[in-house]
């Protein structure tokens, strides 16, 4: 028989802390932390409840010029207590928390994740899963006050309104990304975000089409021809009549299917 192997308790060190030691260089850091952790979240999902993800996470705090360093692990530690509840409405907490472990005036967390909506075909209403890559950004300052910035990216198409003008046949067309952002209210789905963008373009993109669907596809983008430019006005104007949204800020980018660069368009709303 083996003798038995008695637990050795080691006293606790004294560990110099070196991140509290004073900075040879007297300039305060707006944000210091960590940047793309992988991590589970969970997101209300108009049709479904709830839906599990996994999102790239930031989390910074601001750091005066008395110190020379950050808590990195704390960081971690606060993703840690919260990960059974990771989600919109817990940023103001893990913020708070932030803000307090790390003695901070500030905090500041990014969420960005995908999202997947199942969408049906226009015609034959085929069913397949749409990716759509979201964002909750939050900041809490000093005083308290809580900024949250919902963030969603949608692939479009859009066919050209020069081409179809100038051509005999046919017009280029291609794929694009609108990017919008918004402060809101009062609580509102990413899904009927989603939807008013779509709603903006030439057409939308669908995971999933069979050759009637095409067909409709085709002939939708080509009885409405839009610029970049024409995609974030829209959708500026649509964002505009909605008193939910605070304020906007909507981008609109095409690559290109007749040439070697992407056009692009943005405009942002000058708050309510």
């Amino acid at each position: 028989m083996k003798p038995h192997k008695s637990t050795v308790i080691l006293p606790p060190l004294d560990l110099t802390d070196v991140q509290n030691h004073v900075s040879p260089r007297t300039i305060d850091i707006d944000k210091v932390g960590v940047k793309n952790i992988s991590y589970p979240i969970v997101v209300l999902d108009k049709f479904k409840g709830t839906q599990h993800t996994v999102a790239r996470i930031n989390m910074y705090v601001n750091l005066p010029h008395r110190h020379k360093g950050t808590h990195m692990s704390r960081f971690i530690e606060i993703l840690s207590e919260y990960r059974r509840d990771i989600s919109l409405k817990k940023i103001g907490a893990i913020l708070e928390e932030t803000r307090r472990r790390l003695n901070a005036h500030s905090a500041h967390i990014e969420m960005t994740f995908p999202y997947f909506i199942d969408k049906e075909a226009p015609v034959t209403k085929a069913r397949g899963l749409m990716e759509y890559i979201c964002s909750f950004n939050g900041a809490l300052d000093e005083e308290g006050r809580l900024d949250l910035v919902v963030g969603i990216t949608v692939p479009i198409t859009t066919l050209c309104p020069c081409s179809k003008e100038i051509s005999t046949v046919g017009a280029h067309n291609q794929r694009g990304e609108v990017r919008v952002q918004v402060r809101y209210s009062k609580f509102f789905w990413i899904e009927d975000l989603i939807r008013l963008v779509e709603e903006s373009a030439s057409c939308e993109v669908y995971a999933l089409l069979k050759r009637q669907d095409e067909k409709f596809v085709t002939e939708k983008a080509y009885t409405n021809p839009m610029f970049v430019e024409d995609v974030v006005r829209e959708i500026a104007h649509r964002l505009s009549q909605n008193d939910n949204f605070t304020w906007y800020a909507v981008e609109s980018e095409n690559f290109e299917s007749i040439h070697n660069h992407s056009a692009y368009a943005y405009i942002e709303s000058k708050g309510r």
